[in-house]
């Protein structure tokens, strides 16, 4: 009987995180026609699938980011990832937790070792929807990657994952030297439209 409760009242739960993200995904404005096609899909994906936090749905899964950058937003914290050998965000799987800034900031962490990693803002910062490639036993399946903007130091030490050959801050005037694909190039532009604005930083 108590594991009867335990799974309504955890069933609950995934409902009101799958709410809430769809109301803040409704609120999002995407930056440009591809990332409205992507919210469309990412809007429609946590819709139909009750599932859409856990790893085991097989055609895809939502999953957390964080575009790290320094307060003078002009350093990005990437990390060179061992299996899609491309420098990315840090991020994850949400392993069915439905709090998904949780999930971004706590794959941040466990992926670059940096402790005081702060919110740059309450907002969605940008969505991706992406195809992971097959390996091994894994079929091929998509990423519905929501993302958020922290903040962190520079100066603080940083501890390289056994998922990353690298971990680092990039300055971003030189970023588009290495192998990034076009969603890190809209998050740079979003970030250098920012720093070129005026804006007070925290307005991530």
């Amino acid at each position: 009987m108590v594991s009867g409760k335990s799974d309504i009242a955890a069933g609950h739960e995934v409902a009101a995180d799958r709410k809430r993200l769809l109301a803040e995904l409704s609120a999002y404005q995407a930056y440009d026609a591809r990332e409205i096609e992507m919210l469309e899909r990412l809007r429609a994906f946590v819709a139909e699938y009750a599932t859409c936090f856990e790893r085991t749905l097989a055609v895809g899964h939502v999953t957390g980011s964080a575009w790290v950058v320094n307060r003078e937003l002009e350093r990005v914290l990437l990390t060179h990832h061992r299996k899609l050998d491309k420098w990315l965000q840090l991020g994850g799987h949400a392993d069915g937790d439905g709090d998904i800034r949780r999930v971004a900031l706590r794959e941040a962490t466990e992926e670059s070792g940096v402790r005081a990693i702060v919110p740059a803002g309450d907002q969605i910062y940008d969505v991706d929807v992406h195809e992971i490639p097959s390996r091994g036993a894994e079929a091929a399946h998509f990423h519905y990657d929501v993302r958020f903007a922290f903040f962190a130091d520079p100066q603080d030490e940083l501890h390289v994952s056994e998922e990353s050959h690298e971990v680092a801050w990039i300055p971003l005037a030189g970023i588009e030297r290495l192998p990034i694909d076009d969603s890190i190039r809209r998050l740079v532009a979003k970030t250098a439209g920012l720093a070129g604005c005026g804006c007070p930083a925290p307005l991530l």
